[in-house]
């Protein structure tokens, strides 16, 4: 399989097909730490990244929304002190598609190195 940090996202239209059990689990590996959530009944990609303080997790989340914006691909941001809570899922299909994996391993090498 193709490494996802060198896929980028395409245009999905309503009605196109959720993820198969079997693309999650080859495309799984390459995104350790993400988990896959039901909300509302939608299944999502979900992850906690943590920080610092404030300062890093507002910079952290202005660095997914420009990754966000340039994809046209959109997740959910819950901006606390200390941390960030990022959920990828493609709304017109509700469900999970090949662009949020992509997205969700982008989005992990949005995190700024330790030390």
């Amino acid at each position: 399989m193709e490494k996802l940090e060198q896929m980028t996202c395409t245009a999905c239209r309503k009605g196109e097909p959720v993820v198969t059990d079997a693309e999650i689990a080859a495309m799984c590996p390459q995104i350790p730490g993400w988990q896959i959530v039901e909300r509302d009944g939608v299944r999502r990609l979900e992850r906690v990244f943590t920080f610092v303080n404030f300062a890093g997790a507002l910079a952290f989340t202005n660095r997914v929304g420009a990754l966000a914006e340039a994809a046209g691909h959109h997740p959910a941001l819950l901006t606390e002190w200390g941390r960030v809570t990022v959920a990828w899922w493609t709304h017109k299909i509700g469900g999970l598609h090949r662009n949020d994996f992509i997205m969700a391993r982008k989005t992990d090498a949005l995190v700024p190195p330790p030390g």
